[in-house]
């Protein structure tokens, strides 16, 4: 049962990350007005992300559990470190502040120093696209 899970929440959480990304937000921007693209792309984001945060937490103590102190040795065990900390910050640190900066959006958003809603975007898009490298690389190498 729990290797069934365990696929199942790798389905779930490497699968759906590469959906979002790659078919549903470029569907939504290409057919609907750009703010509700961009509202519902983010509620997608930040329940992709919880469902990350389960699916690694199952997986870390799965690969632990299944294979002791050797699972640190092989990658598998630390691919998913990698993607649960990818899934940590986007989830607790930029996609706050991207609340926090969006109601106020404008050039006085973007400040002296940057820091504005563009660039929190981006900086949260190139961590989704490391974690979904490291979920293919996962998915490739899965035995």
């Amino acid at each position: 049962m729990g290797n069934g899970i365990k696929n199942l929440l790798t389905t779930l959480w490497i699968g759906g990350m590469w959906i979002i990304g790659v078919v549903v937000t470029p569907a939504l921007f290409g057919s609907l007005d750009k703010a509700v693209a961009g509202m519902v792309a983010g509620k997608l984001f930040h329940a992709i992300g919880w469902i990350g945060i389960v699916a690694g937490v199952f997986l870390l103590i799965w690969w632990i559990w299944t294979e002791g102190a050797r699972a640190f040795q092989g990658a598998k065990l630390w691919l998913i470190i990698g993607m649960l900390l990818c899934t940590l910050i986007n989830q607790f640190a930029i996609f706050p502040l991207i609340a926090e900066i969006k109601p106020a959006v404008s050039n006085v958003a973007e400040g002296m120093f940057g820091g504005g809603l563009a660039q929190w975007h981006t900086i949260s898009s190139l961590i989704y696209l490391l974690q979904s490298v490291l979920g293919l690389v996962y998915i490739w190498r899965h035995d």
